[in-house]
C-alpha cells in the first residue's frame, strides 16, 4: 500500500502529479502545512527543515524511487512500481441483487441518450466492462487476484489508468471528493486502456501475464466506479 506508506509519514495522502507515462510522481505540501511529526528538540521548525526530514523518512519507504524537495519545502515523490496503487483500492462490495436489474437513479446526468455524448454513460458502461471482463477472463483462464502480476502494467494506456486511481486516497479524505468528475475521468482512461490494451486474449492469443494484470487493473476499476456510483445514488449496472 505505497500511498498508505507515504500518507503515514506525511499525515494526509499524497496527490498524484504528471500523466504517468514515464515516470509515476506524487507532491505532497505536507511540509508547508506543518504536518508529519515534529522533532522532539524544537517545537517549530521551517518548511524547508521540515521537508528535509520527511524526506529522509520517505526514502526508506520500500518503492520509492526519489523525494526532490523543492526550495519552498514542497515535496515530489518517484515511485518504482506504480502499479502499487492498486493496493490501496478498497475491493468492490458484492453486486447486490438489484445490479441485474435496470438501473436506478441516474445521479448527477441522464440515463439517456446512451452514447460518448452523455457522461453517465459512459461511466456506467465503464463499469459494465470492466464486469464483464472478469466473466471473460474466467471462461479464458486468465490468471485473477493472488494470480496477477500487476507488475506488468508499464504500457501508456495502463499508466493512465494508474495514474487516476492514485488520486482515490486523496479525494476519500477530502470533504468533496468531486465523484462525478472523478468517475468521467476514470471512465475515459479505462475505456482507452481496454480500446488499446487488451485485457483479454485476443484470437489464438494464449492468456498472459499482461492480460492477468490487466484484469486486475479492471478489478480496481469496477471497485472504484462502483463505490462512486453508490455515493451518487446509482445503481452498478451489471450489463449494459
Amino acid at each position: 500500500m505505497i500511498v498508505g506508506a507515504l500518507a503515514a509519514i506525511l499525515g494526509s495522502p499524497p496527490v498524484p502529479q504528471g500523466s504517468w507515462e514515464r515516470e509515476a510522481t506524487f507532491a505532497s505540501a505536507a511540509a508547508l502545512r506543518g504536518t508529519g511529526e515534529p522533532p522532539r528538540e524544537t517545537q517549530k521548525e521551517a518548511p524547508k527543515e521540515t521537508a528535509e526530514r520527511l524526506a529522509g523518512r520517505l526514502r526508506a519507504v520500500p518503492g520509492v524511487g526519489r523525494v526532490d524537495v523543492r526550495p519552498n519545502g514542497f515535496l515530489v515523490i518517484a515511485v518504482t512500481e506504480p502499479e502499487d496503487v492498486l493496493t490501496d483500492v478498497p475491493p468492490a462490495e458484492p453486486a447486490p441483487r438489484e445490479a441485474l436489474l435496470p438501473v436506478t437513479g441516474t445521479g448527477p446526468w441522464p440515463d439517456f441518450p446512451r452514447t460518448w455524448d452523455n457522461p453517465g454513460f459512459a461511466v456506467r458502461y465503464a463499469y459494465a466492462r470492466a464486469e464483464a471482463v472478469r466473466r471473460w477472463a474466467r471462461d479464458l483462464g486468465v490468471a485473477t487476484g493472488a494470480g496477477a502480476r500487476p507488475g506488468r502494467l508499464d504500457g501508456p494506456y495502463d499508466r493512465a489508468v494508474l495514474r487516476v486511481l492514485a488520486e482515490l486516497p486523496s479525494r476519500r479524505e477530502s470533504r468533496d471528493p468531486g465523484w462525478p468528475a472523478y468517475l468521467e475521468r476514470l471512465a475515459a482512461a479505462y475505456h482507452d486502456a481496454f480500446e488499446h490494451a487488451a485485457p483479454i486474449p485476443q484470437g489464438d492469443e494464449e492468456p498472459s501475464d499482461v492480460h492477468a494484470a490487466r484484469v486486475r487493473l479492471g478489478e480496481a476499476v469496477r471497485a472504484v466506479l462502483a463505490t462512486g456510483l453508490r455515493e451518487l445514488g446509482v445503481t452498478p449496472p451489471h450489463k449494459i
